[in-house]
């Protein structure tokens, strides 16, 4: 218990924070909160509780923010965990037990309250934003959530040092459980009671406009960098001799494919691993060999070609390859850039790429077609 604090970030929240306060210092919990900036009274709320530890800033700086700098406080003092939950009373401070319980469950683990989202009064825009987040979650990360968006959660401090995060507004709350993911720490839903006023008792500082924007932009960089680094990184790391030896068994030898569609697998996602389409090459992969039926594992896998290890030789093959079909210099002079050089250059990587993928996937085609007319026996053919 000692080991845990509850941080509350506030901005403006005035009318609630007071009974938010009672509620959370029931539970005998050291408390912290961050005031975002507050132009209302809710710092002569707050003198109220002097046993709380208070950290305060004059300008407003968003939820991210505020978070960040509690957070960065807690670990600071020693906490082993964290406990967030938001100023404005929708979060029943009662289930707070379900968090430590959790804890102690799954040691380190970030821990996110998942609501109800057909609860009464929940508003319709936050249905569809959890759902929205989820899914571009699941993306990222591989990982199935029901709720990303909720801020009653439980951080596990020390196994989040050393992360960098980028945002300091709502979209910090998905920025961090994705980073978190991406570095080996658990996350997972635990139910929660959610609380929604009517609508003209509510009080809210989310801009669904501006907010969602910087949320969608957040998740488009974070699906390119999932696209281009996690899950090849994931990929390579599940390189291991056992791993190798149960695939090859799974779906080439112990299968039901014959040669030809496990080498005409191999050779599509050969070609779409070097295709000009990067960060996009294993969606795209994956959704053609399922409308063509081939095998979209064998698929995927060989589409990893694009590994970052490899692109610089892919990069290099299609350029040298387009300056073959072009007829044009294979070397790329620095002395003269201009926008039309420039130009050429692309349309040489363009042309180069799309026929240097054709080469490739032949030869890693036939040469897997080579292979297993050679080793693979009969009998191990089903159909």
């Amino acid at each position: 218990m000692e080991k845990i604090v509850v941080l509350i970030p506030t901005y403006n929240n005035a009318t609630t924070i007071g009974q938010v306060l009672t509620d959370v210092m029931r539970h005998g919990l050291p408390v912290m909160v961050v005031n975002d900036g507050s132009t209302d009274h809710t710092l002569d709320v707050l003198a109220d509780f002097p046993e709380i530890e208070l950290i305060s800033y004059a300008r407003n700086k968003g939820k991210g923010h505020a978070l960040s700098t509690g957070l960065k406080a807690a670990t600071e003092k020693g906490y082993r965990y964290a406990i967030t939950l938001d100023s404005d009373g929708q979060h029943y401070a009662d289930d707070i037990p379900l968090f430590l319980e959790a804890a102690r469950e799954h040691p380190d683990s970030l821990i996110v309250g998942a609501r109800n989202l057909t609860s009464e009064n929940m508003p319709g825009k936050n249905t569809f934003a959890n759902r929205f987040s989820n899914f571009w979650f699941r993306i990222e990360t591989g990982i199935r959530m029901d709720d990303t968006q909720s801020g009653f959660r439980l951080y596990p401090l020390q196994k989040l040092k050393g992360i960098r995060l980028f945002t300091s507004k709502y979209e910090f709350e998905v920025e961090v459980l994705v980073q978190a993911v991406w570095h080996n720490v658990r996350v997972m839903n635990i139910p929660i009671r959610v609380y929604y006023p009517p609508e003209e008792e509510r009080v809210s500082h989310f801009r669904p406009l501006r907010d969602f924007t910087r949320i969608s932009i957040l998740n488009t960089v974070l699906v390119l960098i999932a696209l281009l680094w996690y899950w090849p990184w994931r990929f390579v790391r599940a390189l291991t001799k056992e791993n190798i030896r149960k695939f090859i068994e799974r779906h080439i030898t112990q299968s039901g494919e014959s040669n030809l569609r496990v080498s005409l697998a191999v050779m599509f996602g050969v070609f779409m691993g070097i295709v000009p389409i990067w960060g996009y090459q294993m969606v795209v992969a994956a959704l053609l060999a399922h409308l063509m039926g081939l095998n979209k594992v064998i698929t995927l896998v060989a589409s990893n070609i694009s590994i970052p290890p490899m692109i610089p030789f892919i990069l290099f093959g299609s350029y040298a390859t387009g300056g073959l079909v072009l007829g044009r210099p294979i070397s790329l002079s620095l002395h003269e850039v201009t926008f039309e050089t420039i130009k050429d250059s692309f349309i040489q990587y363009l042309a180069g790429s799309l026929v240097f993928a054709v080469l490739c996937g032949l030869i890693a085609g036939l040469a897997c077609l080579l292979l297993l007319s050679l080793f693979r026996k009969p009998q191990q053919l089903v159909r």
